[in-house]
């Protein structure tokens, strides 16, 4: 007799519980016919000190080198065309050159700015390519309604943004408008809504608990391979059950009511303002203290003038007609950043204001777009309360090279978070003050 037909799905079920498990090669016929707590409150501050903050923004395209790094290094430098936007805030950012993450891939390696690992080559490392926001967020839990926030285009070249990844390697899509983001943040469920979602909270146990023991009597029959591609889709689902805790804790809490309207989207280049306005307003109400933002390839330059796509400038052949252009939409994204710098500095919190206390990154995971090269990545680190105001050049020497993820470890100590290494890192960064 043949064996019996294999189905694409195989499905582990318990106490009425069905949970569709990923394709796994180990498992035959023969096989398949073989039968986190959160104890924080909403709101709770974890100590008399006003809370850390991490803000990153990102740039797929990178910047215009030239026009973006100084010639003169240390404190009281020139600043170039790009970065003269932010004159009035020298003091209060630092400018890093010669940092990267020693990977080469062009436009597919810039999805690893934040992780310094790229996706294929994430079951290598311990900890994946989980990227420095959502290790920030795996220490924050329940405290904020939203962990981490994570703002961006969803069109655009090679499928959108793709600069947040969790530990097991799922990208973080993200909220793609000012009115989504809005909505997320300060329009709640009406009753009926709330009454709802805490029903399809209302589980007595993790779906992942009730199918227990079938999953593990279903790991000893598989290979190696499988067994871990096993073990990182139950992480992924982990991740889902944990996200559910969060929202079901908060499902009663009220958002924070703002002045604020609701804004009408337009396009990204248009929204750009409204989203720094929001991500601002966001940790002003500690609905989150972790956010991210990034500008994509769709960048929309006719909103701006300029007839040719932000895409095909950044690949400008040295060609001045097409490197002015670029620079338009360049130095616009600086405005834009310097303006988001003035709007949390015009924020109170505690003793200083909310740049004082949020540390924000400010760059891209590629080098060189003309050039599809990652090196030398354009990196601006301003706020959270670290000695600035300099310009730091790391390049080859007799340390070797300094990885862009020795910042990355560093910010993350700083945040509160006491890691001794984060992806490639070889410690934190020398001749940085972290104050």
């Amino acid at each position: 007799m043949p064996p019996p037909r294999v189905n694409r799905r195989y499905f582990l079920r318990a106490t009425g519980l069905s949970l569709a498990l990923p394709l796994l090669d180990s498992l035959s016929p023969r096989l398949l016919g073989a039968g986190t707590s959160l104890s924080s409150l909403p709101g709770q501050v974890l100590n008399d000190t006003r809370p850390h903050r991490l803000v990153c923004i990102g740039n797929m395209l990178g910047f215009y080198g030239p026009e973006f790094f100084p010639t003169q290094h240390g404190a009281n430098y020139q600043l170039p065309s790009l970065l003269e936007p932010l004159a009035r805030h020298q003091a209060d950012f630092t400018l890093f050159s010669g940092l990267d993450h020693g990977i080469k891939g062009g436009h597919f390696a810039i999805h690893s700015y934040l992780s310094g690992i790229r996706s294929m080559d994430a079951k290598s490392m311990p900890d994946g390519n989980i990227s420095l926001d959502q290790y920030a967020a795996e220490s924050v839990g329940g405290v904020t309604r939203f962990p981490s926030l994570t703002i961006g285009s969803e069109t655009g070249i090679h499928g959108g943004c793709m600069m947040c990844w969790t530990r097991s390697g799922t990208r973080i899509p993200p909220i793609s408008s000012p009115s989504q983001l809005f909505r997320k943040l300060f329009v709640s469920d009406n009753p009926e809504d709330v009454a709802r979602s805490t029903d399809q909270f209302d589980l007595r146990n993790s779906i992942l608990d009730s199918v227990h023991g079938d999953a593990k009597s279903l790991a000893r029959q598989l290979g190696q391979q499988d067994r871990e591609k096993l073990d990182e889709y139950f992480t992924s689902v982990r991740d889902v059950e944990r996200q559910i805790q969060l929202r079901r804790q908060w499902a009663h809490v009220p958002k924070p009511a703002v002045e604020m309207e609701e804004p009408r989207d337009r396009n990204f280049v248009s929204d750009l303002p409204v989203l720094y306005d929001l991500i601002a307003l966001a940790l002003q109400t500690d609905s989150t203290r972790i956010a991210t933002l990034e500008i994509g390839g769709d960048f929309t330059s006719s909103a701006l003038g300029i007839n040719k796509g932000y895409h095909s400038l950044s690949h400008h052949g040295k060609v001045q007609a097409n490197i002015d252009q670029l620079l338009i939409l360049e130095r616009y994204q600086m405005e834009e950043f310097a303006r988001f710098l003035d709007k949390m500095k015009s924020i109170p919190d505690g003793q200083g204001d909310l740049l004082d206390h949020t540390q924000v990154l400010f760059g891209s995971g590629m080098g060189n777009a003309n050039a599809h090269t990652n090196q030398n990545l354009p990196v601006i680190l301003a706020g959270g309360g670290h000695d600035h105001g300099s310009h730091l050049s790391y390049p080859d020497d007799d340390h070797g090279k300094v990885p862009l993820s020795n910042l990355y470890l560093t910010l993350l100590q700083h945040f509160g978070v006491e890691p001794d290494r984060f992806s490639v890192s070889s410690g934190t960064l020398r001749n940085f003050s972290n104050v």
